[in-house]
């Protein structure tokens, strides 16, 4: 079984350093290619202020996140969620890094995320596909044509939501180029054979002398050489 989690974060601020905090988790479970139901999916409680930055792009606030758990209290559920999973993360880097930050605030049992999962990170794969070009997520499916028009402020759920569309698209390119080659509406007419009858008989052509003397002095060599020959025995 081939299993595979779509991970995306929300926080406070950019940088664990300076004391900012995740206040939602989310995971989508994508199994042989295929999206199932089974998220995770938190609000979480910093204790303490949103800056007004990170604001900007979620939209959550202190007041919603008061009565949200904190990290170390869904922190277990988390790690039994992921184990034996591989990650997928758009700028794995930058959740990776508070995620550990976090596993270590919570005096968890592993310290770093990446030695527990597989991580891929899309935005350096979609940088090699698509180099020179904007790769961030609304740029991504605008590019492969996923519908982002729900998407007016980020969230962690509707990311990964998006983020699995963007990765199968980047993926299955190779798999849809194979069924557009093969699947057509031409049909192949069955053909009639022509047989043609060669009358007469073929020509015989026979030996010289001098080709007739040069197998003799072959079969001579190899009687010599007690090689069991075909053609000496038939002769």
């Amino acid at each position: 079984m081939d299993r595979q989690l779509f991970l995306d974060t929300e926080t406070t601020g950019l940088e664990p350093s300076e004391g900012h905090r995740m206040i939602e988790i989310a995971c989508v479970e994508m199994i042989n290619r295929q999206l199932t139901d089974h998220h995770f999916h938190y609000y979480l409680n910093p204790n303490r202020e949103v800056e007004q930055g990170a604001f900007n792009v979620h939209g959550l606030t202190r007041d919603f996140l008061q009565d949200k758990p904190h990290f170390e209290n869904v922190m277990e559920e988390f790690l039994n969620y992921v184990q034996g999973a591989e990650l997928i993360i758009h700028n794995a880097p930058f959740d990776v890094g508070f995620l550990n930050h976090e596993l270590k605030l919570a005096k968890a049992r592993i310290t770093a995320i990446e030695a527990y999962c597989g991580v891929i990170d899309t935005l350096a794969m979609a940088r090699r596909k698509f180099p020179g070009q904007r790769n961030n997520l609304d740029a991504l499916c605008k590019r492969l044509e996923v519908d982002n028009s729900a998407r007016t402020l980020h969230g962690a759920l509707l990311d990964c939501e998006l983020l699995a569309q963007v990765y199968l698209a980047m993926t299955g390119g190779q798999k849809h180029l194979f069924q557009e080659t093969f699947q057509t509406d031409i049909q192949v007419k069955p053909q009639k054979i022509r047989q043609r009858t060669v009358e007469g008989e073929l020509p015989v052509i026979t030996a010289d002398e001098e080709e007739l003397s040069a197998h003799a002095d072959f079969l001579k060599i190899l009687l010599e050489n007690n090689t069991e020959c075909l053609w000496a025995s038939e002769e």
